[in-house]
């Protein structure tokens, strides 16, 4: 789906502004933000705009890059925020409702209630917007437990929420009185993580919730109105006593789906604030067609060890040393991805981890799987032996918490000492694997094996899909096991077998006329072939509604 045809879904709606968070990122052409809010001027939308620097969104680390301390005024962080403004905010100044744009709101940071850790923080950081031009309303966006700390003086405050079961409105009212009230974040459903099922809320339930809300004169923005896809390895995660990594998939039971499908509470939100409008309704556009390809064969494989001569040149250390500060990205460290360590033992008993894992490592010895190590198993027993062999561990970052106080500890790959018989071990040799698709194109100068012999583990598989007419569609992977997954070099995001989520959303401008590469980097087991479907598979749900917020996250 293109950005014109998700604004056009809201300006059909009766929606009468867009919110868009900005996350910081390298020069990426499918991100241009000035484009977007133009276009969503063009289409008769308005726009809040929350430019951070932290948003949030089940994005990894919420959009910041790998900075500590986060979100305080120490003066490492503020010189990088400065520049990030310095860049971002002279493009958004011209769009400004005074001067003839869309964007009638700027957001002074996000739920920074929920972390507060620095009373002078958003003072720094409401001055930097004004200080820059920006001119527009000022407001600030909190749950419940955060606006008696996330507010800042002369800037208006909201509330997030999904029930009213918890005053959340009559607490903002009496923090400020006599203003406006507003949800900023109307939550309409949630986001789903890897092992658990897939989150739902009743549409029912979200009309009668939003009507109230209406009726009593509150002004409300749907997070999520269209739900999205984290592609590559930008998911988040939660941690508040047990990390639990978020799905590619964001759909979010929103009123759209995925891939901009209407739902049932698409058309009874619409219903609804129809009688609130004394406009003429007209009617939403089609829904553009998807298309369930034929399955792809499986023609060819090459191992990651074999895959390693086209990884960055592999660094040596006495300490294992985490990604972010391998001397990696012209010393800028590794970001996301894989890391694979390797060191020599002479002996066996039991491997532990400490808790230095982050967030899960497969661990070989000579290349032959021999267990996993994450959060709750820390331990794999190595058989004895005198002779020299050589011990991997491939690390993965599952993705970053995005949200309360973790934000501060997300250093991924080893981030200590890893024991051998209570022994440290030593001298490393690392490679970065962050699969950029500078990699993955690399990958197209080797020797890759025809399908038919047995591969070695992990490994990356390629297939050809040829397409006549590019249009929306999933991939499915039955019958595979857990890795990453690759269309014409571009990272499309995870798959894992535990669910919930079983389909990846492509996008049709992804796909070109013609032959196109699909290449899945598989962990454990591969099938001989890749499907794909006309729809999403979220497998078992379970309604939020009947859930405790806390067992939520």
């Amino acid at each position: 789906m293109s950005r014109s045809e998700a604004c056009l879904r809201n300006k059909h709606f009766i929606s009468h502004s867009i919110l868009t968070n900005v996350f910081i990122n390298k020069s990426n052409s499918l991100l241009d933000l000035r484009a977007y809010i133009r276009l969503a001027g063009e289409l008769g939308l308005w726009v809040i705009l929350r430019p951070g620097p932290y948003i949030c969104a089940e994005w990894d680390l919420g959009g910041l890059p790998r900075l500590v301390p986060h979100l305080t005024t120490y003066s490492g962080f503020t010189s990088a925020v400065n520049s990030y403004f310095d860049k971002l905010i002279p493009r958004i100044t011209p769009l400004q409702y005074k001067k003839g744009g869309p964007v009638i709101a700027v957001q002074v940071e996000n739920e920074y209630g929920s972390y507060a850790k620095d009373e002078q923080y958003m003072s720094f950081i409401k001055e930097a917007l004004l200080s820059r031009g920006i001119s527009e309303l000022l407001l600030t966006s909190d749950n419940h437990d955060g606006l008696k700390c996330g507010g800042v003086d002369g800037v208006l405050q909201t509330v997030n929420l999904q029930k009213l079961t918890f005053g959340d409105v009559p607490h903002l009212a009496e923090l400020q009185p006599q203003k406006p009230l507003m949800v900023m974040e109307y939550w309409s459903g949630w986001f789903d993580v890897w092992g658990k099922p897939h989150h739902v809320f009743s549409a029912q339930g979200m009309i009668s919730i939003v009507r109230e809300l209406l009726d009593r004169g509150i002004s409300i923005n749907f997070y999520m109105f269209h739900g999205r896809t984290s592609f590559g390895f930008m998911n988040g995660a939660v941690d508040l006593g047990t990390y639990k990594p978020q799905t590619s998939s964001y759909d979010y039971d929103a009123p759209l789906t995925e891939s901009g499908d209407y739902t049932t509470k698409y058309h009874l939100l619409r219903s609804l604030l129809s009688t609130y409008s004394n406009e003429p309704i007209s009617e939403p556009p089609a829904v553009q067609s998807r298309r369930a390809y034929e399955p792809v064969a499986v023609t060819h494989y090459i191992s990651l060890w074999e895959s390693l001569q086209c990884a960055e040149t592999l660094f040596r250390a006495d300490d294992p040393v985490s990604m972010e500060n391998l001397p990696a990205n012209h010393n800028n460290g590794q970001s996301y991805g894989y890391t694979l360590y390797q060191t020599d033992i002479y002996s066996g008993g039991e491997l532990i981890s400490r808790n230095h894992v982050r967030d899960r490592a497969l661990v070989f010895i000579d290349r032959e799987l021999i267990g996993v190590l994450d959060y709750r198993t820390q331990k794999v027993k190595i058989s004895h032996s005198k002779s020299e062999r050589t011990l991997s561990l491939l690390v993965e970052n599952c993705g970053r918490v995005n949200y309360g106080p973790a934000l501060d500890n997300q250093q991924k790959g080893l981030v200590g000492d890893i024991t051998l018989d209570n022994v440290p071990l030593k001298k490393f040799t690392m490679h970065c694997l962050d699969m950029k698709t500078s990699f993955i194109n690399r990958l197209q100068s080797l020797k890759w094996t025809s399908v038919g012999t047995k591969p070695t583990y992990p490994a990356f598989f390629r297939g050809s899909l040829v397409v006549d007419q590019p249009t929306d569609t999933f991939v499915k992977l039955p019958n595979w096991s857990k890795g990453v997954f690759f269309v014409n070099g571009q990272n499309l995001g995870r798959h894992w077998s535990v669910g919930p989520q079983k389909a990846l959303y492509i996008p049709g401008p992804w796909l070109r006329s013609g032959d196109n590469e699909m290449i899945v980097f598989e962990e454990l087991k591969a099938a001989e072939t890749i499907h794909f479907a006309e729809n999403p598979e979220y497998g078992k749900t379970v309604d939020v509604s009947t859930q405790l917020f806390c067992t939520l996250i």
